[in-house]
């Protein structure tokens, strides 16, 4: 005998229905598990420059120094990240829509003017506004993008009468940072990110900026990092440094902060040589002084503002100074992250030969604790 159903009944079990559907989509899509930053992996060259969607969180990372054709000198950042959003309960809505998140920053610094530009975006990756490709080097928002293959980028940025487009050809090849490009972050299995840089890029292209059109050319400095769960419960922020030196070295040092004001043991560095060869540095390898602080007019954040770095074992001895002090972003658009990014000039001595070069320094967690 067929089981006969009165209409308000069947309505009642179409609503259970779909009450358990949807319930059974939010179990499958709030129980997606990143993938950890965890040893074994081996990174590969073209194919980790692209995407991993499988990793929470990734950004690309450009620094650099330019100099236009009438002696005008200038630091750029350009920034591209990617937030990965499936392991949150407001997905049920839409995959496609609230999956990934995707966010640019694009920051010049005037020398001469001390003056400092500072651009932003932020776009779901839906409708093709914004994205990153997983089979070719290939990020973008909206029309601000960066391409390219194993040794030659394009970025191109810009609005409001300011746009940058440069071609980049690194001169080295990938330096891996950490363990085989694992770097640790804090104490535990998955807190660190997969972590390389392009130490020295060979730069040229062309500045706009109140509708004036130069060529610039100069060096520039490529970090690529993706992990999903990086910083410990008690670490506030980390101070990066990237320097380019003179005598073709390059030094990359970050300490990660702690809330009682110490530093992460898990900090870490590494040191390239002219031929391209990089030494891993262990917090205990080199020291990181403060030597001058700046108070933020715009956030009110007191910052370091003036470093003397050494790595005794390699009888290095630097003196960091940024070109000026207000190098500051608040992000309101974007991130939401208040922090400090900036050009940095160094003079110092390794093995008591005196160097000099340019560099970048970012500072987060001084305005409050980092929350990406």
């Amino acid at each position: 005998m067929a089981l006969q159903i009165r209409a308000p009944q069947r309505q009642i079990v179409l609503r259970r229905a779909a009450v358990a559907l949807l319930i059974g989509c939010w179990l499958c899509v709030s129980a997606f598990s990143y993938r950890l930053a965890l040893p074994g992996r081996k990174l590969t060259f073209p194919g980790d420059h692209y995407s991993h969607p499988d990793f929470k969180t990734e950004w690309w990372y450009y620094t650099g120094h330019l100099r236009s054709e009438s002696g005008k000198e200038y630091g750029y950042q350009v920034t591209f990240f990617r937030f990965g959003l499936r392991d949150k309960q407001s997905d049920m809505s839409s995959a496609p829509l609230f999956s990934e998140l995707y966010m640019a920053h694009f920051a010049l610094s005037e020398v001469g003017q001390k003056k400092f530009i500072f651009r932003e975006r932020i776009n779901r990756g839906y409708g093709g506004k914004a994205g990153a490709e997983t089979d070719r080097y290939l990020v973008w928002n909206e029309d601000w993008k960066v391409e390219g293959d194993n040794e030659r980028h394009l970025i191109q940025v810009g609005d409001r009468s300011t746009e940058l487009r440069l071609l980049l050809h690194s001169l080295k090849r990938p330096v891996l940072h950490g363990k085989d490009g694992l770097s640790q972050k804090a104490e535990g299995g998955g807190r660190a990110s997969y972590y390389y840089s392009l130490t020295r890029i060979q730069t040229s292209g062309e500045l706009t900026l109140g509708g004036k059109k130069e060529r610039v050319s100069g060096l520039t400095w490529m970090d690529h990092e993706f992990g999903s769960n990086q910083l410990g419960a008690d670490q506030v922020g980390w101070d990066w440094f990237s320097i380019q030196l003179d005598n073709q070295n390059e030094l990359m040092l970050y300490l990660m902060r702690r809330k009682d004001g110490s530093v992460d043991p898990y900090s870490s560095g590494s040191l390239v040589g002219s031929d391209g060869q990089s030494r891993h540095l262990t917090r205990a390898d080199y020291q990181i002084e403060i030597l001058e602080r700046w108070k933020s007019p715009k956030s009110g954040a007191t910052y370091p503002i003036k470093w003397r770095v050494r790595v005794p074992g390699e009888a290095v001895e630097l003196e960091v100074t940024p070109v000026f002090p207000d190098q500051e972003l608040i992000t309101s658009r974007s991130t939401r992250v208040t922090y400090w990014e900036g050009a940095v000039r160094v003079r110092g001595k390794i093995r008591a030969q005196n160097v000099s070069g340019d560099g970048y320094v970012e500072m987060t967690g001084y305005a409050g604790k980092l929350n990406i």
